[in-house]
C-alpha cells in the first residue's frame, strides 16, 4: 500500500507529540501511582538570552550603571547589600527573603557560541562547544533510569514541538500544550482508523509512524484523564505560562508518574528597547509563578519541588544604540524549592572588570548545575548521564 503525501503529514503532526522510541512497542501499564516521596523538577527556559545583569542587579557597581545609561534598573528590589532584583520580580523577592529562592551568578561554559540555535543545543544536550550531540541531558536521563519503566509520561513538556533536551536515544519525552485538546485530536476517527488499517504496514518508516501514531492515541487519552482528575481551584494569570503551571499543578496533584516537566517563555532577544521587552516576561513569571507556589504549598508538596530556570546566553554589559543589549555569554540561573539547603545568592556577582571584549566570563559551568540536579534531586547516576565527574554543588 501507498501512503499518500497528504496523510503521512496529518500523522506526523500528531505523531510528534510521541514518546518512547523505539520502546513504544512493548506493553505500557498506565495505571501505577507516583511514589509521593519522588522529587520532581519543573524547568523553565528564558527563550532568546535573557539579559541576566537587569535581572540580577549589581547596585554599588559603578560600571553598570555607567555602561547602561539608559537602560541599568535603578529602582531594583534589596535582596542584600550588594545586589537587587529587577521589580518586576516582586514575588521572586518574596521568595528569596522566605529562603525559598537560590541564585548561582555567572553560568556558562567555555568558548562560548553566541548563536540563539547552538547555544541552546549546547545547553539542551550538555555538549561541549564543539561537540554535537543528537540526545539531551534529561532524553539520556530517561535512557538511564527508565530502561525498564513502564510508563511513557516520566516527563512531559508544555509545547507542541519537543524539545532536544528531552530526547534519549531509547526513550523520550511527551509533548502536548493542551491535554484536552490533544485527547480530542487523537480520537478523531481519522486517525484511529488509519491505525487500526496500517499499523502493520510494510514499510519500516511507515510502520513505525503509525505505530507511534497508536502511542499517542493511547497516551492523550491518559493524560487527559489525570489533568482533569483533580483539578487546581488555585486562581492563575490568563497568560500562556500562567495556562501551562496549571496544567502541570493538575498533573501533579493527580497519580501521574511524571517526574519532570519542561516549559519555555520569550523571546527574550532584546536588541532593541529591552526594558519594556523584559519587564513583561517578568511580569507573565512573576504571576505564573506566585500561582504555581501558593498551589503547591496548599497541597503540601512544595518541598518535593524544584523549580530551575534558565536561558541559552546573557547579553553585553553595554547597552548598544537602540536601548537593548546584544547576544552574550554567561548569566544566573535561578531555583525555587521548599527543599533549599542553601538559600540566597550562591556565588559572587559578575565580575564587570574583568571582560572578554565586553562579555562576561563565565565561573559556573551549567553541567554542574545539571549533575548537581541529577543527582542530589533526581537521585540520577550524573557522571553516566553526562560524563561529567567534577563535583556537584550542594544546594539541594
Amino acid at each position: 500500500m501507498i501512503i499518500k503525501r497528504r496523510e503521512f503529514l496529518k500523522i506526523s503532526s500528531l505523531a510528534t507529540a510521541s514518546l518512547m522510541m523505539p520502546n513504544f512497542l512493548k506493553a505500557m501499564t498506565l495505571d501505577e501511582a507516583l511514589n509521593p516521596s519522588q522529587k520532581i523538577l519543573i524547568v523553565l527556559q528564558f527563550d532568546g538570552g535573557n539579559d541576566g545583569l537587569n535581572t540580577i542587579i549589581p547596585t554599588r557597581n559603578d560600571i553598570y550603571f555607567r555602561e547602561r545609561e539608559n537602560i541599568s534598573i535603578k529602582n531594583s528590589l534589596t535582596l542584600n547589600d550588594e545586589t537587587g532584583i529587577n521589580p518586576a520580580l516582586s514575588y521572586f523577592k518574596e521568595l528569596h527573603d522566605n529562603g525559598e529562592l537560590s541564585v548561582l551568578n555567572n553560568v556558562g561554559y567555555p568558548d562560548p557560541s553566541k548563536s540563539h540555535f547552538r547555544s541552546m543545543d549546547i545547553w539542551h544536550s550538555a555538549s561541549k562547544s564543539d561537540e554535537y550531540l543528537e540526545t539531551g541531558w534529561l532524553g539520556r536521563f530517561l535512557d538511564e533510569e527508565c530502561y525498564s519503566c513502564e510508563h511513557p509520561t516520566q516527563a512531559l513538556e508544555v509545547d507542541d514541538m519537543l524539545s532536544l533536551a528531552l530526547k534519549g536515544d531509547n526513550n523520550k519525552a511527551f509533548a502536548f500544550k493542551d491535554p484536552k485538546k490533544l485527547y480530542q485530536t487523537s480520537q478523531e476517527k481519522y486517525f484511529k482508523s488509519l491505525f487500526e488499517q496500517h499499523h502493520h504496514h510494510e514499510d519500516e518508516t511507515v510502520s513505525y509512524l503509525y505505530q507511534t501514531l497508536g502511542s499517542t492515541i493511547n497516551n492523550a487519552g491518559y493524560i487527559f484523564e489525570k489533568s482533569k482528575a483533580k483539578k487546581t481551584t488555585q486562581e492563575y494569570p490568563n497568560s500562556k505560562l500562567g495556562k501551562d503551571f496549571k496544567t502541570v499543578a493538575s498533573l501533579i496533584k493527580s497519580d501521574i508518574n511524571t517526574q519532570v516537566y519542561y516549559l519555555s517563555i520569550g523571546s527574550f532577544d532584546t536588541h532593541v528597547n529591552q526594558n519594556e521587552r523584559q519587564e513583561k516576561l517578568f511580569g507573565e513569571i512573576n504571576d505564573a509563578v506566585k500561582s504555581f507556589v501558593a498551589d503547591m504549598k496548599s497541597n503540601g508538596v512544595f518541598q518535593d519541588i524544584l523549580l530551575m530556570t534558565f536561558s541559552e546566553f546573557g547579553r553585553r554589559v553595554s547597552q548598544n544604540a537602540s536601548k537593548g543589549t546584544d547576544h552574550g555569554t554567561a548569566n544566573q540561573m535561578f531555583f525555587i524549592s521548599g527543599g533549599l539547603k542553601k538559600k540566597g545568592i550562591l556565588n559572587p556577582l559578575p565580575d564587570l572588570e574583568n571582560l572578554n571584549e565586553g562579555d562576561l566570563i563565565y565561573t559556573e559551568d551549567f553541567r554542574k548545575v545539571y549533575a548537581t540536579v541529577l543527582k542530589n534531586w533526581l537521585q540520577a547516576d550524573s557522571s553516566k548521564v553526562l560524563g561529567w565527574k567534577n563535583g556537584v554543588y550542594d544546594f539541594i
